[in-house]
């Protein structure tokens, strides 16, 4: 345990652009040898327009990381936080920590930029894609990376958690992702199982669904049970699935960086 804290402690950006790229490339691999979905596709440009959000989201958070790291650092300091107060051993911090971060961090957000229309406004960017890929994981609009960066610092101060419980946990949530959107499904007594406890691809797609209720549904990021017990989950086979969003169906919503910038300053 105390090397994983002093890793993530002081962990260089290229290694964590490291985890970035590395999932990528991963799930891109297996995904193109054991694709759900076959429907032909321009992949390599619909990979383009993702991953130029996957870079703003990037440059959004390192400008603004060292608020993050300033958060942490004073909440460790003053003894201030959920974490803190506790005084748990590392082991338990990571186990409780971890859980809450998701929480605080990934669910909250999410579901508040589905309630709040100005904030839903930048977050359904990510909700146009019609090919949901791993690429998707990080379609975020520049606006969004701000609110779900807020969201996350609140968290961390609120918790009290140490930078390296907040980087092991970005670390995880980045691959966590990745596959939660990756174009696979697991065989289907493993994915009952596993989704009692995480997010399975089968239960995040539920979420890209076009259509109202299940578009507003299962919004954990990692730990599904959040989802269970705030009553947001749902099940759709996936064969049923239509991604997309039903009021931005038009090509040029989803294949348009210029246009996809402009959707939350439109009038609608």
């Amino acid at each position: 345990m105390e090397a994983i804290i002093q890793y993530f402690e002081t962990i260089p950006s290229s290694h964590r652009t490291l985890i970035l790229v590395g999932g990528l490339t991963l799930f891109w691999l297996v995904e193109s040898a054991v694709p759900l979905f076959t429907a032909e596709y321009k992949r390599w440009r619909h990979a383009g327009i993702n991953l130029f959000f996957t870079l703003t989201t990037v440059v959004v958070n390192f400008l603004l990381a060292f608020i993050l790291v300033r958060g942490s650092q004073w909440a460790v300091a003053e003894q201030f936080g959920l974490l803190q107060w506790l005084n748990l051993p590392a082991w338990a911090m990571v186990v409780a920590g971890l859980p809450l971060l998701d929480l605080l961090g990934a669910y909250l957000p999410h579901w508040v930029q589905h309630r709040v229309p100005v904030l839903w406004k930048f977050h359904l960017i990510h909700h146009t894609d019609q090919n949901v890929d791993t690429t998707t994981a990080n379609r975020h609009h520049p606006g969004e990376s701000v609110v779900r960066f807020a969201f996350t610092t609140l968290g961390v101060v609120v918790l009290g958690a140490p930078i390296w419980l907040v980087f092991l946990y970005q670390s995880l949530s980045v691959i966590g992702s990745q596959f939660t959107h990756a174009n696979i499904t697991l065989p289907r007594p493993v994915d009952r199982v596993m989704r009692y406890i995480f997010v399975t691809p089968d239960m995040h797609r539920v979420h890209h669904h076009y259509v109202l209720p299940y578009t507003d549904s299962n919004y954990s990021n990692i730990f599904s049970f959040w989802d269970r017990l705030f009553g947001t989950y749902l099940e759709l086979d996936h064969r049923d699935i239509r991604y997309g969003v039903d009021t931005h169906m038009e090509e040029e919503h989803h294949q348009s960086i210029r246009r996809m910038l402009g959707i939350p300053f439109e009038r609608r």
